[in-house]
């Protein structure tokens, strides 16, 4: 999967808090480019509305066109709400599942260890990191040195690990007891102007 290597902060100085990108703040304030100062006189159109906030599910969750499409596509066909659907599919991915237990300060940070294979999935190593999580699944470390001491050296802080996880500090792994809830995502997004985005598909 190609992955955005260029400058985080310019990001967040254009779209705002992405918790999932990095933790860094910039110092700057406006936005970037040589425009950048100006940018309150120049009215936004509604398309760019649009824009901004699907590039702040793509950069945030570290995703492609083509995956973000595959997943408005089955959130699309599941019934229920669309844009609610679409952000449980997100959040019930295991990188996403490994930055909400802590086990990585972004969630790319995550996605290295799951890739490097340093995560289990109900006892059983993934390496997959858009794997699909269900509810009951039981995520924890690979039970060696190695997985193991990168474990200790990303772990951060559990005491804001969502309500729909639970982490059990005996066993190191935690367990999924349902889909997130709306009000506890991090990322300041309104998700109905990205289905909005995608309609005219």
């Amino acid at each position: 999967m190609s992955r955005y290597r260029g400058p985080k902060l310019r990001i967040t100085r254009r779209l705002g808090v992405l918790p999932g990108l990095t933790q860094k703040e910039s110092k700057k304030t406006h936005r970037p480019g040589q425009h950048g100062k100006n940018d309150g006189k120049k009215k936004t159109t509604e398309y760019g509305i649009r824009l901004e906030e699907k590039q702040k599910i793509k950069f945030n969750y570290g995703l492609t066109e083509k995956q973000l499409y595959h997943y408005i596509k089955e959130a699309r066909r599941r019934e229920g709400v669309t844009g609610l659907i679409l952000l449980q599919l997100l959040e019930m991915r295991l990188d996403t599942i490994c930055f909400s237990l802590g086990f990585g300060r972004t969630i790319a940070n995550a996605r290295q260890l799951v890739n490097h294979g340093h995560v289990t999935v109900n006892g059983k190593v993934v390496d997959i990191a858009s794997f699909q999580c269900q509810k009951e699944d039981r995520i924890g470390i690979k039970p060696t040195s190695q997985s193991k001491k990168c474990f200790t050296a990303e772990k951060v802080a559990i005491s804001s690990i969502p309500s729909h996880l639970t982490w059990n500090t005996e066993k190191n792994e935690g367990t999924i007891n349902n889909y997130c809830e709306r009000n506890e995502l991090l990322l300041d997004l309104n998700e109905l102007l990205v289905i909005e985005y995608y309609s005219r598909r």
